[in-house]
């Protein structure tokens, strides 16, 4: 059985398509439906469409109605809303496509979501210039080597240590509003994290030599 669920949200349109093959179950907001329908993604492929529809009624699509479903909650993000329903559905890996561009708070908003379900969701985000995502205590990012590896305490990291950056850290502690850890980059192809207390968000861009 397929276990992973692809979700496309209203930020930046993807330059490209993962395998639908892949996943379980494929859905999209309201507003990622526009960009999904004006680059030809396989409409039939999706298994719901979510939100509040104000930046999409959903009348024009006719075909696709019993896919559309109404989650009219102002208290909550569209974003939030698909969460809920794709972990009502069985589902605990999700990739994420369109998270990141558009309007800023957005974007930050979303974070805050992600951050809200790291617990009971393997979420990760992609966009066209890295993958991010909210790490464990300990972790190991694997294939990473030349890549750019940001570090991004939320809010707080302390005692960090980390193996295979170029300029790795040693028990040192990390906040958002003194020090941060982004624009580092892999020496190795595995770079092994393990941090005491905090939350913390890494982004894994593009080769970076």
């Amino acid at each position: 059985m397929k276990d992973k669920a692809l979700l496309f949200i209203n930020g930046d349109a993807p330059g490209s398509f993962p395998n639908p093959e892949q996943y379980g179950l494929i859905a999209c907001t309201d507003g990622a439906f526009h960009y999904l329908k004006s680059l030809n993604f396989p409409l039939d492929k999706l298994d719901f469409i979510s939100g509040d529809f104000d930046s999409h009624s959903g009348k024009e699509e006719g075909i696709y109605e019993e896919k559309f479903i109404y989650t009219p909650d102002q208290d909550k993000t569209d974003f939030q809303k698909a969460l809920e329903i794709i972990t009502e559905k069985g589902f605990r890996k999700v990739d994420v496509l369109g998270g990141s561009g558009g309007e800023q708070d957005h974007f930050l908003g979303n974070l805050t979501v992600a951050f809200g379900y790291k617990d009971q969701l393997d979420l990760k985000f992609y966009d066209e210039f890295s993958e991010y995502y909210f790490v464990p205590k300990r972790c190991i990012l694997k294939g990473v080597k030349d890549k750019m590896i940001s570090l991004y305490p939320f809010p707080f990291v302390e005692n960090i240590k980390t193996i295979g950056l170029n300029w790795p850290l040693t028990n040192g502690n990390l906040s958002i509003t003194s020090r941060i850890g982004t624009r580092n980059f892999a020496v190795e192809n595995e770079v092994s994290i393990e941090y005491e207390q905090g939350n913390l968000l890494v982004f894994i861009g593009k080769n970076y030599l």
